[in-house]
């Protein structure tokens, strides 16, 4: 039995089927990689909501059709909705993929999540957060936001800083792309099935009739493989990592990225130098200081802390550099964009501390998240 919701053009955005006591859910824009538009976001929430009171429903599948997971959100949508003159659009649009996002993370019922192409961004928030990630050989994984003039969103700072050592300080400073093995070995995915046992997988899944997780993680665990990371993959390289990326500013990374350089022909080094210096100096520090304090924080005071900065970009307030990284990347294409301010030592400390704040508008509040009573949520482990 299946079901979809349409958006006005008749296009099937978010795939529902129906068998037994399991849900598959199958985000369908395979030509924007399955990027996040509102419609999927709000169907997304609708179902979320309405499965989880559902005694009937007991496991819900994750999956993109095409060679991407979801590539993120359609950031170019929210860009466009602001030049328009209504950034309130763009702060609808992020509300309610954060709310999306915590009740993912805090959710009664198992989530398994098919990684089988492109995991960016958004796609992140809608699978990292979820108790089952099952990546393939076909996986990539990337928080490319601060090339975007942006931030790592989606409460990534919290299972970004809880990755083994300053790991997680590389992926969302660089954009660093990991591969299959690479996020089952940092702990993003908890399984690692090849692709062409996907369809076995799943129907698999499709007849468990439990919620209970050590039931379902043995069902993936027969379908899984442990795969070693590759020798030339920087988490071979976790203690220069660590040496260099736990440096308290993003000057003092780079100059130490620098010095390893000298010393070390590491492509993932060089790779790391190109893209933070290619990468918007204000989204360095905001990402480098919501990283260190997602350390401290649950997956709401960081789903919260994501929301401010998110309205204070769209505001325009400090810096253009999200909409000039729209322009250059997603829009025009010359891949050019020209940051403001331009360098790391031109970034004022006072307005990276600003962008923590609450926003200054009689209309504004805070990230309201739904009440959650009696549940607890910890990152990191297969159960």
């Amino acid at each position: 039995m299946a079901s979809s919701h349409s958006n006005n053009d008749g296009t099937d955005q978010v795939l529902i089927q129906e068998y037994g006591s399991t849900r598959v859910l199958t985000l369908n824009r395979p030509r924007q990689l399955n990027a996040l538009s509102f419609p999927m976001i709000m169907e997304l929430l609708k179902k979320f909501v309405a499965y989880e009171k559902d005694p009937n429903v007991k496991l819900l599948i994750l999956k993109g059709k095409g060679r991407a997971f979801c590539a993120g959100g359609d950031v170019a949508a929210v860009a466009h909705s602001v030049i328009e003159g209504n950034w309130t659009l763009g702060a609808h649009f992020f509300w309610n993929e954060f709310i999306l996002n915590y009740l993912i993370a805090t959710y009664r019922k198992p989530q398994v999540s098919i990684l089988d192409g492109i995991v960016m961004g958004g796609g992140a928030g809608l699978s990292i957060h979820g108790r089952f990630r099952v990546a393939t050989e076909k996986a990539i994984f990337a928080m490319p936001e601060t090339s975007l003039g942006l931030f790592p969103d989606i409460g990534a700072s919290y299972f970004l800083s809880r990755l083994p050592g300053s790991f997680g300080e590389y992926v969302g400073l660089t954009g660093a792309r990991l591969d299959g093995p690479e996020m089952l070995a940092c702990g993003l995915a908890t399984h690692f099935v090849p692709s062409m046992k996907l369809a076995l997988l799943e129907e698999a899944l499709t007849k468990v009739d439990t919620s209970d997780h050590f039931s379902i993680c043995s069902v993936i665990d027969r379908f899984s493989n442990n795969v070693p990371v590759k020798e030339s993959s920087a988490f071979k390289s976790l203690d220069v990592i660590d040496k260099c990326f736990s440096k308290e500013t993003v000057e003092e990374i780079l100059s130490s990225l620098e010095l390893e350089a000298v010393n070390a022909a590491d492509e993932w080094i060089k790779g790391a130098i190109q893209s933070l210096k290619k990468a918007s100096p204000m989204s360095l520090k905001i990402t480098l200081r919501a990283i260190r304090e997602g350390r401290t924080q649950g997956i709401g005071q960081c789903l919260i802390k994501d929301y401010r900065l998110c309205c204070h970009i769209l505001r325009k307030e400090a810096s253009k550099d999200f909409f000039e990284g729209c322009r250059a990347l997603l829009v025009v294409k010359d891949k050019n964009p020209k940051w403001e301010p331009s360098r790391l030592d031109l970034v004022d400390d006072k307005v990276v501390d600003n962008y923590f704040s609450a926003v200054d508008d009689a209309n504004w509040e805070d990230l309201r998240l739904p009440a959650r009573p009696g549940l607890s949520f910890k990152y990191g482990s297969k159960l």
